[in-house]
């Protein structure tokens, strides 16, 4: 019988007593479990078997503290240990965002694939988006460990990374070679070697149903905000299907005061001049023919009237997308009470939804829903990511659920999503987008999207 080992261990030790557990499950299942799995089962069948063992070995992440659970899970997926969905979506699942095709609005959100490492197997869990980042310019080693800690009682996580980063030139490295592996035109320069499509039948990201963003963070010394963002943007639009600028983080010290209207005007305006200028001076071509969608990710600590400033900001400014919302630093639902409760850093997970969803609403009534908004904080489950719908979100990300339960969360996510817009006569996540606020003004009389 397998026993865990004592608190601390290391995670060499977490890591064999995974493997001893997986070789002796596997020798018992001997030959007969081989040929049943091949020749029994249908492919649908060993999809959903695969997702379950997946989920079954979470409970060995636990072994080791928070943060080498992180690497060692990332490290797993970017070796390709992950199971594969071969599933398709439910039709009421298809929707777009920034006029592309996405077979399903659940994403995966910055922080977890930091590096862009694990890029493929990620896209192969069945999310419809993946965000890799915050990359800073120059790699940093952000706060000092320890800097993750579990709320388990609570599936929640207090984190003060601080932007921890390989930097710009490390991801784009990994980028291009995502990029060329699944026969994506690379944008380059002129004069730069283009890696073009090669055979008809691969998939490309740029033309199939998901999409790929790339979060941008500054360096923690750096005293140019904007020179960050646009240097970000230099290095690594040229992969990206949107691009994300985070002032929202609690750990770097006086980012969230870019979110101030002339602030976030000002890094706006650098990212987008940036983009011009690499297409008209440097003759990019885009992965998508045009360039990336900008898009600012949002705190939830934010008053009324702040909020409507940054609407107004990113009105005014031509913010092709929002964010909402990052993690917070307060401490909400009975974590006050938690002994880690004291711990700085941003606090996410179940704990974080109400807040970032009544955020989010306040953010969709102050843009009157012109602006589409990725919705994240907290959803851990279907019921979840159908209440960002109601609440103004197009699509939705998660980030700590998963860090909890695994892949096996994906497709109980999206099965019970449908489950939730075919409950309420909905054909379309389109349809449910800001159908709170649509109600409130009707009187509570259901008015559909058009």
């Amino acid at each position: 019988r397998f026993r865990p080992p004592s608190a601390g261990v290391s995670l060499r030790a977490a890591m064999t007593a995974l493997i001893r557990r997986a070789a002796g499950t596997l020798a018992a299942a001997g030959g007969a479990g081989l040929v049943y799995w091949s020749v029994a089962l249908d492919d649908t069948q060993r999809t959903a078997l695969s997702f379950e063992a997946f989920s079954r070995a979470m409970p060995l992440a636990r072994l080791v503290d928070a943060e080498s659970a992180h690497r060692l899970a990332v490290a797993a997926l970017a070796a390709r240990v992950a199971p594969k969905e071969t599933r398709l979506d439910a039709p009421e699942l298809s929707t777009t965002l920034f006029g592309r095709h996405l077979s399903n609005p659940l994403g995966l959100a910055a922080g977890f694939d930091k590096g862009a490492e694990a890029i493929p197997a990620l896209f192969g869990l069945g999310f419809g988006l993946v965000e890799v980042g915050s990359i800073t310019p120059k790699p940093q080693d952000g706060n000092p460990k320890p800097r993750v800690f579990r709320l388990t009682e609570h599936r929640a996580i207090i984190n003060r990374y601080g932007f921890n980063s390989d930097g710009c030139a490390a991801a784009a490295r990994r980028l291009a070679t995502f990029r060329a592996e699944n026969s994506l035109a690379t944008a380059t320069t002129a004069g730069a070697t283009t890696t073009t499509t090669t055979s008809s039948s691969s998939t490309s990201t740029s033309t199939s149903s998901s999409l790929l963003g790339v979060n941008l963070g500054k360096n923690k010394l750096s005293t140019d905000s904007a020179a960050d963002y646009a240097a970000g943007t230099e290095a690594l639009a040229f992969f990206a299907d949107y691009l994300v600028i985070n002032v929202s983080s609690p750990n770097t010290p006086g980012l969230r005061g870019l979110q101030e209207s002339a602030e976030l005007t000002k890094l706006v305006r650098a990212v987008k001049d940036t983009l011009r200028t690499l297409e008209k001076d440097r003759g990019v071509q885009w992965v998508n023919g045009c360039p990336p969608p900008v898009v600012v990710k949002l705190a939830p600590d934010l008053n009324g009237e702040e909020i409507r400033n940054i609407a107004r900001a990113a009105m005014r400014s031509g913010v092709d997308g929002l964010i909402v919302s990052n993690t917070t630093v307060s401490r909400p639902g009975g974590i006050a009470d938690h002994e880690r409760a004291s711990e700085a850093g941003g606090l996410s997970g179940p704990p974080l939804m109400d807040l970032s969803t009544q955020t989010l609403r306040e953010v969709y009534r102050a843009t009157g829903g012109k602006i589409p908004i990725i919705g994240v904080g907290g959803v851990s489950s279907g019921r979840d990511a159908y209440r960002k719908i109601r609440a103004g979100a197009s699509v939705v990300q998660l980030y700590t659920a998963f860090a909890y339960e695994g892949p096996a969360l994906v497709p109980a996510i999206k099965e019970e999503l449908a489950a939730c817009l075919r409950s309420d006569g909905y054909e379309s996540v389109a349809d449910a987008v800001g159908a709170d606020y649509r109600e409130k003004k009707s009187g509570g009389r259901r008015r559909r999207s058009t």
